[in-house]
């Protein structure tokens, strides 16, 4: 039960507000810092599985043919490999997953075609002038102009995740599949996938890295190397533990982009040289020897992941270095969309929870289901989601730079 105890959720997030938006594709808008919570968030139904459905544009002839031969290619075997947990709904996803199933080098090429198409079918929209005629035909134009931008916003969601999936391939990682015990397995742990921790701890700089070690030893505490015991723990625990994860790593990647920036320019602030730097982390590091763990999370995490007792870093001076609008800037999550993917995604692999509260306002957690797993599988978890939040910054900036 102590891993019950160490798994809470105590994380906050600056989501995306409806005050305004900039050009592009991408839905960006103003900071709400609200708590995260899947009570109120995750979307009100299961993924479902659809069948395939291929999508081209028009007068692309390589794409039609690649359309042609996966269209024989699936309709042969009757099924698509299961590289994701999420399933993609909207044409433009099934075509994308399918091209990563069976051309995954061209998934980039089919991407920005996509986002071509979608950016004009949003210019050509916004050169449309609405009806001058009031009452019934007025009604019908907008309604229509929401369910196209309802549907742009669907196929934008879908673009960034095969984006997400693709770095993911490309780092010879496998995403793990939706959590249920296992049929090899005669303990019911949910945990029967590969560990790849040396391979996703690869995919981040030595000073993010750091960052990601303090992470795991928040969640964790003293069993982050005991990676065979097992425990029953909360799924909805688990689940917030892992979408609290991808938003950290969100936010580490922005921050860590732009200490590179700075570290290679040699203009990082005063005082945050290595040598200072590294003596500044030893004084701090024999100060805290007394409390190595934090596996109650007594104090919390913060929006940058920082609690009492974890290891200091070059790279956490430096966030501690910026004042309060410039952290719930870079805690800030851009747009919708990500905000979207993170809790489809989580929602995908761990179910939707039944979540009941009380009329003292708290959760009843009587109906919560136990998960087994061992702590080398939660460990896998945390650094999947750190390493997705990072992937879904660099995406999200992909397209938002394409879509100008």
């Amino acid at each position: 039960m102590e891993a019950a105890t160490a798994i809470r959720s105590s994380f906050h997030i600056y989501r995306p507000s409806n005050s305004s938006a900039r050009s592009g594709v991408l839905i960006t808008n103003g900071p709400d810092f609200i708590p995260f919570s899947f009570k109120s968030r995750l979307s009100s139904r299961w993924i479902k599985h659809y069948p395939s459905v291929l999508h081209s544009n028009p007068g692309s002839r390589r794409f039609s043919a690649i359309g042609a031969s996966l269209s024989s290619a699936f309709e042969s075997d009757g099924s698509t490999s299961q590289i994701a947990p999420l399933r993609l709904e909207s044409p433009i996803g099934q075509f994308l997953y399918q091209i990563l199933v069976s051309h995954p080098h061209l998934v980039p090429a089919a991407v920005e075609q996509q986002l071509e198409q979608l950016q004009t079918d949003r210019d050509a929209e916004k050169k449309q002038e609405e009806p001058s005629a009031s009452g019934t035909d007025l009604v019908l134009y907008r309604r229509i102009a929401e369910v196209k931008a309802n549907e742009r916003r669907k196929a934008l969601e879908e673009i960034l995740y095969a984006l997400v999936v693709k770095k993911f391939m490309d780092a010879d990682v496998t995403l793990v599949p939706t959590l249920a015990p296992s049929s090899s397995d005669s303990s019911g742990r949910v945990d029967s996938w590969a560990s790849q921790d040396e391979k996703l701890e690869q995919l981040h700089s030595p000073e993010a890295h750091e960052m990601i070690q303090n992470h795991l030893a928040l969640i964790l505490g003293n069993r982050v190397s005991d990676a065979n015991s097992v425990a029953q723990i909360s799924k909805l625990r688990v689940g917030q533990v892992y979408a609290a994860s991808v938003m950290y790593g969100y936010f580490l990647k922005r921050v860590d982009q732009r200490f590179q920036l700075e570290k290679s320019m040699k203009v990082l602030p005063d005082g945050m040289n290595e040598e200072e730097t590294n003596i500044e982390m030893r004084s701090q590091s024999q100060s805290d020897s007394s409390n190595p763990e934090v596996s109650s999370w007594s104090g919390g995490i913060s929006p940058g992941g920082f609690g009492h007792g974890i290891k200091p870093t070059r790279l956490r001076t430096y966030v501690m270095s910026f004042d309060a609008e410039t952290l719930q800037k870079y805690a800030t999550i851009r747009s919708k969309e990500a905000v979207s993917i993170i809790e489809k995604h989580t929602e995908a692999l761990f179910g939707r929870p039944e979540i009941v509260v009380t009329p003292q306002g708290t959760i009843d957690s009587s109906k919560d289901e136990l998960v087994k797993i061992s702590f080398g599988g939660l460990k896998r978890l945390v650094l999947e989601a750190v390493t997705f939040g990072s992937f879904l910054w660099d995406v999200e900036s992909y397209v938002d730079s394409s879509s100008g």
